[in-house]
This record gives structure tokens, sequence and C-alpha cells, in this order.
């Protein structure tokens, strides 16, 4: 990604940059309900949620994140499906991927919210999260 870089997670109880929610992108209105139960079997389903659209594409990341609880939710997004976290301990952020992983969930693009992210677009941010991906699984194909 320009202008930031990965950064390894524990498995602490370390707060994650930013307000406690997650930007959720690219879920069926109907596939919504879904996810939130599998927040309260995790036991972060009081995390407050956000649900982008393709209509947010030129929306900072950190206006999407300012919007209250529960925006967006009811409406299908054709938008890749990714998970941007802000405010999550470290731990929490491993139960989550995990538990998307175990529930058989399609695969998404994760980020962490950071002071340089937040500014950017929402497009931008999938665009860099996708090449990213392309990126590291060019390089595991190579190895």
């Amino acid at each position: 990604m320009v202008d930031a870089s990965f950064e390894k997670l524990g498995l602490t109880d370390r707060r994650l940059y930013g307000a406690r929610k997650l930007l959720l992108c690219g879920f069926a209105a109907a596939a919504q309900p879904k996810f939130k139960t599998l927040l309260a079997m995790i036991g972060i389903g009081e995390v407050p949620l956000t649900w982008g659209t393709g209509q947010d594409l030129k929306e900072t990341v950190g206006t999407l994140l300012s919007r209250p609880d529960g925006s967006g939710e009811g409406s299908d997004s054709e938008l890749p499906r990714a998970i941007i976290v802000a405010g999550l301990e470290e731990s929490e952020l491993h139960t989550l991927m995990s538990g998307c992983r175990q529930a058989g969930m399609r695969q998404a693009l994760w980020a962490a919210l950071t002071p340089t992210s937040e500014t950017w677009p929402l497009g931008r941010l999938l665009k860099e999260l996708s090449a990213e991906r392309s990126a590291l699984s060019k390089d595991q194909k190579d190895q």
C-alpha cells in the first residue's frame, strides 16, 4: 500500500487505531444478519458496523467510519468483499479472522485503519488492498 506498510499484529489486548468500529463492504443484504450472528458468536457482537456500498467509493474511510452504527444496513453492496477494522484489540481481530474462516465466509480483503488510510477515499483503499492481494498471491506462486 502506498504511504503505509505492513505491521505484524500480535495476540495482545493492544487497541488498533481509531474508534471501535467495522466498515464492511461487498456484503449482500441477506448476508449481513449472518455476519452479525458470527460477531455475536465470537463475543464482539456489540461492535458498531457501517456497511459500505458503491455509492461510497469517493467518501473517505474516516467519514464512513464516523457514520452512525448500522449505516448502509439492508443495502446490497457490489463492492469487493472487505473488512476494515478500527479500534479493536489485536486479539479480537485474530478471533474475527479465524471466525470468518471457520464459518466458510467468502474471502475478504482485510485492513486495519491507519492515520493514512483514514484520509483515503474508500475506492482507493479497496484498489490498494486488491493490488496487495494480487502481489502476495503472485509471490506465493513464485516460491
